[in-house]
């Protein structure tokens, strides 16, 4: 090959290059792009799945609050009923 044809190779083959990459960072950012909305995407769900479970949370202890107050009560009114031997056992144990 002449010095001619090959600086014309040359030139193709650069121009081929600059083409690759021109595509190749297109298509880069359009996949980080995507994947960025998949990681937005994902993040909103799972804050809105740790909201609902902190929600949960404040309701079971609420509820477990109410089911030992409950019981407090319930002693209490048991105590109550069985009279004053109820108390000298409690002073024993």
């Amino acid at each position: 090959m002449s010095d001619t044809a090959l600086d014309a190779a040359a030139r193709r083959l650069d121009l081929a290059l600059a083409k690759l990459e021109s595509r190749v960072g297109g298509m880069m950012t359009t996949a980080k792009a995507e994947v960025g909305g998949l990681f937005d995407h994902d993040r909103s769900q799972l804050a809105a799945e740790l909201d609902a479970a902190r929600a949960r949370e404040r309701e079971l202890h609420a509820a477990g609050q109410e089911a030992a107050e409950a019981l407090d009560r319930a002693i209490t009114e048991i105590r109550d009923a069985l009279g004053p031997k109820s108390a000298e056992h409690r002073a024993e144990a």
